[in-house]
């Protein structure tokens, strides 16, 4: 969800100069409710969505919303755990990283599975290819990791769960059986020391890697579902399955407009936990804190169509309810499985 190269540059500079300048708020308690949003959810087709959250937090809190747009995931960490953002919507890595900054960097809210509860609160992380192409990477009629040697691949950010620490430790995990792949490691995947890949890009955000998949820029590309659901249709196979097909959708908003009608198939589908909104309590503090809690795992909150969409809504919305979905309340053990990758 990318607005223009030139509004993605502006953005960009203006976070990092109020993210890195130093002028934290201390720890201090105002008169503001800062949220700060990753690219995935900085586009402009979500903004009513956004506003939407906005309204009812002010409307809570008595308190103003301002919205800070992003388009690094590095930025977003850095401006919640500094205290420049008082909450803010990220995977589960970046909220670690961001409470490895500072403890009171802490969850408010997790979005539940269809269930309504957090037995299924998961989503998925995709290793994607194109449909064309798809023989390629399979070895004995089956899809085999053992075909992306050699090959070039996009990930999202080193920050992001389901588009880098959740595909690259399954990519260890898989070559470090092997004797010539056994020093593998995130850091020689990113910057392509390890010699598995031949080129390895970074898309920014979820919908930046696919379409550096089906602009053909590489030949595997690391993205989410939950992420560009709005812009693709399944084709063929059942969802988040090995060998599902989808097409991009013929009136897609960029950057997808761009790959109308592209398809491509997933090679490897893995599940992983839900990602938080978090709140750094210090800047927030708890009378707040407690509100918004209390708000975003509301009925009202679930229920609301500006928020939670469905397949058929005329407008993009931030979540899909298909059933029972709503956000609950979790504590900070219930994203242990993620801290474990990185061990």
């Amino acid at each position: 969800m990318k607005k223009t190269l030139l509004m993605s540059s502006v953005l960009a500079l203006s976070i990092a100069l109020a993210a890195c300048s130093g002028q934290t708020s201390e720890g201090k308690v105002d008169d503001k409710i800062d949220i700060v949003w990753y690219p995935n959810e900085s586009g402009s087709d979500l903004k009513a969505s956004r506003d939407e959250i906005g309204e009812l937090i002010e409307k809570a809190t008595g308190k103003e919303v301002k919205h800070h747009l992003t388009t690094d995931y590095a930025i977003a960490i850095e401006t919640i755990a500094n205290g420049n953002a008082d909450m803010g919507f990220m995977g589960s890595n970046s909220y670690i990283e961001a409470k490895k900054k500072n403890d009171a960097v802490i969850p408010l809210a997790v979005q539940s599975g269809a269930s309504g509860t957090l037995d299924d609160a998961i989503y998925y992380s995709w290793l994607a290819v194109d449909v064309n192409e798809q023989d390629a990477f399979k070895k004995d009629d089956e899809f085999s990791l053992d075909t992306v040697e050699g090959k070039s691949i996009s990930f999202v950010s080193n920050s992001s769960t389901s588009g880098f620490k959740v595909p690259s430790s399954t990519i260890i995990k898989h070559f470090s059986e092997t004797g010539k792949y056994a020093d593998l490691s995130e850091e020689s995947i990113m910057t392509g020391a390890g010699g598995l890949f031949e080129q390895v890009l970074f898309g920014n955000s979820h919908q930046g890697s696919a379409v550096n998949l089906l602009k053909d820029d590489v030949d595997i590309a690391a993205f989410c579902d939950t992420c560009v659901e709005e812009y693709v249709d399944l084709k063929d196979g059942e969802a988040n399955t090995l060998g599902a097909v989808y097409t991009v959708k013929e009136n897609a908003a960029e950057p997808f407009n761009t790959v109308a009608g592209k398809d491509f198939a997933l090679m490897n589908v893995t599940p992983v936990l839900n990602e938080p909104f978090v709140a750094n309590l210090e800047t927030m503090g708890q009378e707040d804190f407690d509100t918004i809690q209390a708000l975003f795992t509301s009925d009202e909150f679930s229920n609301n169509k500006k928020i939670f969409g469905s397949e058929d809504s005329e407008t993009a919305t931030l979540f899909t309810k298909e059933d029972n979905e709503r956000f609950l309340k979790v504590e900070d053990a219930w994203f242990n499985p993620i801290r474990e990758l990185t061990k």
